[in-house]
């Protein structure tokens, strides 16, 4: 079976990806196909999810195997197959590609056609990418180390402390002596 995938952005009005995928690729290989079309590095922890007809995430299938919620199986990219879970037209999914302010784009499974074509290829590609990472992904950009180490000094404070300026009240009952704690 061939899959035709559908992704859009939230982002750009314009930006439409859509790519033909054997169902037998990898959701590896559909990464890797997205990158390519976006111009995107391969250095950020994408995933993707199966989501309902409103959008909610549900099944993430993530790039690397990682510790997963009780609800939903730890499924890896390079693992699963596009047929092991998507398998009807209209079947809504998102690819994560800025993990820490959950940009995504919203792709559809827009047509499933009898035939085999080999992994996955990039058959229309319409408008600019965003950018894929938020501007305030480096907080710390254009930053020397010496500025870094002043941020640093002034979120953690002096290292120099004196003991006495402690307040012992509220910790007379630890003791890290008798094992309590642990």
């Amino acid at each position: 079976m061939i899959y035709r995938i559908t992704f859009l952005s939230d982002e750009s009005d314009n930006f439409r990806r859509t790519f033909e995928a054997d169902a037998d690729a990898s959701f590896l290989d559909l990464h890797n196909a997205i990158l390519e079309s976006a111009g995107y590095p391969n250095d950020q922890m994408t995933s993707f999810f199966i989501c309902n007809e409103r959008w909610e995430k549900g099944q993430e299938i993530t790039l690397i195997e990682m510790d997963g919620s009780y609800e939903y199986d730890n499924m890896t990219m390079e693992n699963t197959r596009l047929s092991d879970l998507l398998f009807e037209q209209k079947q809504r999914l998102v690819y994560v590609f800025d993990p820490l302010f959950d940009r995504q784009f919203f792709g559809s499974l827009v047509e499933i056609q009898k035939g085999n074509i080999a992994g996955v290829k990039c058959v229309e590609s319409i408008g600019k990418a965003p950018k894929q990472l938020h501007a305030d992904d480096s907080l710390t950009a254009g930053l020397k180390s010496s500025d870094i180490d002043d941020l640093d000094n002034d979120f953690y404070g002096d290292s120099e402390y004196d003991i006495e300026d402690l307040d012992s009240e509220g910790f007379q009952d630890l003791s890290f002596d008798d094992g309590s704690m642990f």
